[in-house]
């Protein structure tokens, strides 16, 4: 997800658990492994760390607010945030073999965007409210709850996982809008 959908990411300090990785290429839409259903981790090793070390340096060297493991060519369940809520708190870590057990509340309709479609937003409708259920990487039983700018976060990048984009989402008039303008951005 990119952080400039978050208009006070700029509030954000610190690099969270990202300052030990390695920077990976993003995968673009277009890649197949952005439109595979990721499998869950089966191994929590020194190997899951690195690549959640490596996700983090990689989400904040593109100043992202999330990043999904297939967004660098990982097809495995585990995604990595930064973000802040609707109460301007600060919200860093990462899932493995999330669940999205609850996206519920009021429909918000914002712009959105992602690494993997870079420059382009479009207003997508999200909850406001959601929660994710997984272990982190030590496969200990995490719960994540989110509101505003970081429940649509946990929602986007739950979706990756699922083999999903955010303009799948998308509908109508939105929805040709955002076609024609990835069209015209890959041409």
């Amino acid at each position: 997800m990119s952080k400039a959908d978050d208009t006070r990411g700029a509030r954000r300090r610190g690099r969270g658990d990202g300052g030990r990785g390695t920077v990976r290429p993003i995968r673009r839409l277009g890649d197949p492994v952005l439109r595979t259903e990721c499998d869950p981790v089966r191994t929590f090793d020194a190997a899951l760390r690195r690549l959640v070390d490596d996700m983090f340096a990689t989400m904040y060297e593109a100043d992202g607010a999330g990043l999904a493991a297939n967004q660098i060519g990982v097809a495995q369940q585990i995604f990595v945030y930064d973000c802040l809520d609707d109460r301007d708190r600060r919200h860093v870590g990462h899932v493995i073999n999330p669940v999205l057990v609850a996206a519920d509340g009021d429909t918000l309709v914002e712009p959105e965007g992602c690494l993997s479609l870079p420059g382009l937003r479009f207003d997508t409708p999200r909850c406001g409210h959601a929660v994710v259920e997984g272990v982190d990487v030590k496969g200990r039983p995490i719960r994540v709850e989110g509101t505003g700018y970081f429940a649509r976060c946990l929602q986007h990048e739950y979706g990756h996982l699922q083999g999903q984009v955010y303009i799948d989402t998308l509908s109508g008039e939105e929805r040709r809008e955002a076609m024609r303008a990835i069209r015209a951005a890959s041409a």
